[in-house]
């Protein structure tokens, strides 16, 4: 599927379907609501329409810093969000989170016996530096095209209000991709029903989580207490990007997300380096061969049993080579020369355990460097977990690991005792994160929202299981449901890094998505 959708011959089938379905809409009661709800699916013009009266909103709350770290800000998101989801309809309510609330909200189907879907989104972001994006300031959205060197270009933001919308216009923004956007993708949806006169085929509920960038330290308490009022048949995740061909994407699980702090101590303080370089040892120069020691050159995790519970069948291996990822491509946007050995493919890279550096430290740099031999030096790893490697299997083989280097592992800072009995001390410090999760490609729940997506498309990219993390487990094991993930954002919309963006083509694509699911019956 291309991400041009506005074009005559869809516009005439759209109206044509409204057209025809209208007499059957008075008879709900007596025919099939399968056949009666596809058909109904409002107008693309009425799609662009509510998109075109979205974008307003859409920009107050891009206006809200949502960093999961200030609860002040955190707040007046849900309060924002529950004004929005109250205009349309939803009864909500806040759900207590030590300042930082989630958001619960719910739409009843007025079809009889109607089954009931749970979307969940987060409400909260990324942390931002302000000073590397282009842009005065990433709380303004600011709407850009490529101008014709490739180079993005602030154009004026009343070219959202221009007919024909031009697909090609980006949103930049914090948030505005991750997860912003199909909050109000799903919002803007619901507007689309209004003003044609319908509702959704099944009841709708709503989670939107406060904390997900956090690694939704509570949710999985929050989701056990109110398991009775988030009850469903069925768990639908809105959030990560689509496929990189820009095709309709269904993914089937991710991988979870740990994080581990690893400290190596040197020195009780920092000491001068004319005076006790060739001396004492330096914590950095330790870290980075013990960091070492973990990986190959080809980039595989070198640390014992790191990868020996995943087995993929021949079955599973075929399934992901038919994933249409663009290798070439993808070390050109990566601007690399080669990717690591762990798998045949990015998408069997993917299915295993990863460990990565996310950030080092031991002294200053710059202008504030000093000539010292630094007390400490500390690297921040995070794990991508799978099903069969969770967070505790992973960090037991790096704690093992690192012992077998001769180090010895203390809680915190060493004692005066420690210090002189061992010469090489570091600690491991968990810290947030949840597991990984996966479901059946061939679940009801997956081939109920694969149906719908090929309504639109003769294509469909379907994901054993992305690498990107998300509270699913949490989620899924407190309500003991069936689930999807259903990306509705570009690949490149750099979310987590400077210049977030989201593509307009996307937006309104993503509204014509959810009214498909709206309107058919789970």
């Amino acid at each position: 599927m291309t991400k041009s959708r506005f074009n005559i011959n869809r516009f005439v089938i759209a109206v044509l379907s409204v057209w025809l379905s209208a007499p059957l809409l008075a008879q709900t009661q007596q025919v099939d609501h399968t056949q009666v709800f596809t058909a109904a699916v409002p107008s693309e013009a009425q799609v662009l329409q509510a998109a075109q009266a979205s974008f307003a909103e859409y920009f107050q709350l891009l206006a809200l810093p949502n960093d999961a770290v200030v609860a002040a800000d955190i707040q007046q998101n849900t309060d924002f969000l529950q004004q929005s989801f109250n205009r349309r309809g939803f009864t909500t309510q806040q759900l207590a989170n030590n300042g930082k609330p989630l958001l619960y909200a719910e739409y009843r189907s007025p079809v009889p016996d109607a089954k009931t879907l749970l979307f969940y989104m987060h409400l909260d972001g990324q942390p931002v530096l302000p000073e590397q994006w282009s842009q005065p300031s990433p709380w303004s959205a600011v709407v850009k095209k490529r101008n014709q060197q490739g180079q993005w270009q602030a154009v004026d933001s009343a070219l959202l209000q221009h007919k024909p919308l031009d697909p090609e216009l980006r949103v930049f923004a914090r948030a505005s991709a991750d997860d912003k956007g199909p909050i109000m993708m799903l919002l803007a949806a619901f507007d689309t029903l209004k003003a044609a006169g319908q509702a959704p085929a099944f009841n709708v509920k709503v989670l939107l989580d406060s904390e997900e960038e956090k690694g939704s330290p509570t949710i999985k308490t929050i989701a056990k207490a109110n398991a009775k009022l988030l009850q469903a048949e069925g768990l639908l995740i809105l959030d990560g990007p689509q496929h990189a061909s820009n095709k309709p994407t269904l993914v089937f699980g991710n991988r979870g997300a740990t994080s581990l702090t690893l400290t190596v101590y040197g020195p009780k303080a920092p000491l001068h380096s004319g005076h006790y370089g060739n001396y004492v040892p330096n914590p950095a120069q330790r870290l980075a061969r013990l960091l070492a020691s973990m990986k190959d050159d080809d980039g595989r995790v070198t640390v014992p049993g790191y990868y020996d519970t995943v087995h993929l069948s021949a079955t599973e291996r075929e399934a992901l080579a038919t994933v249409p990822d663009d290798a070439a491509a993808l070390l050109k946007r990566t601007g690399i020369a080669r990717p690591d050995a762990v798998g045949a493919n990015y998408q069997e890279a993917l299915q295993y355990p990863s460990l990565n550096i996310r950030g080092m430290q031991a002294a200053a740099v710059g202008d504030k460097a000093a000539n010292i031999i630094p007390h400490l030096a500390v690297a921040e790893l995070d794990l991508r977990t799978t099903p069969e490697a969770d967070s505790a299997y992973l960090t037991a083989l790096l704690q093992r690991h690192i012992k077998a280097q001769g180090w010895y592992l203390t809680k915190g800072e060493p004692t005066d005792a420690e210090r002189a009995k061992y010469d090489k001390i570091a600690s491991l410090t968990p810290g947030a994160g949840g597991d990984a999760a996966r479901t059946p490609l061939d679940s009801q729940l997956g081939n109920w929202v694969y149906a719908v997506l090929l309504q639109d498309s003769n294509s469909v990219v379907r994901v054993r299981m992305m690498g990107g993390s998300l509270p699913t487990e949490q989620l899924v094991s407190a309500l003991q449901m069936p689930f999807v993930i259903l990306p509705l954002v570009n690949a490149d919309n750099n979310q987590h890094s400077f210049d977030e963006n989201l593509r307009i083509g996307h937006y309104v694509d993503g509204i014509q998505t959810l009214l498909r699911l709206l309107r058919t019956p789970y």
